[in-house]
């Protein structure tokens, strides 16, 4: 008999390490053999004799794709060039890259693609 389990297997997985929080975009399949991302922020909180971890989870589907990237860029380069213009965002990639910390880099001109 096979164990009835809600967390589907994982095909892909990107980690990005932020502070004290942690993001991991991850591709999982459904029964019918279709494809999701789930976007989960994991934030280590120290509580009683320990640490804990607060997650939050997004789940997108194929049909969302193209507009979540759409709004995601849109956001992020409004806040760019309208909000901070005068703010050099690679100086935080090179922050983490002299600390020796992982990091995803990405040409602040170039928007995020969906093949």
């Amino acid at each position: 008999m096979e164990e009835n389990n809600n967390e589907r297997e994982e095909i892909y997985s990107e980690r990005v390490r932020a502070g004290k929080r942690t993001y991991f975009f991850d591709v999982k399949a459904t029964r019918s053999n279709d494809y999701y991302l789930t976007i989960t922020e994991s934030k280590r909180r120290y509580k009683d004799d320990g640490y804990t971890y607060e997650k939050h989870k997004i789940f997108l589907y194929k049909e969302d794709f193209n507009k979540f990237l759409e709004a995601l860029n849109n956001t992020v380069n409004h806040v760019k060039e309208e909000l901070l213009p005068d703010v050099d965002f690679a100086q935080f990639d090179r922050e983490h890259e002299e600390n020796g910390a992982e990091t995803v880099t990405t040409d602040t001109d170039t928007e995020l693609k969906w093949d």
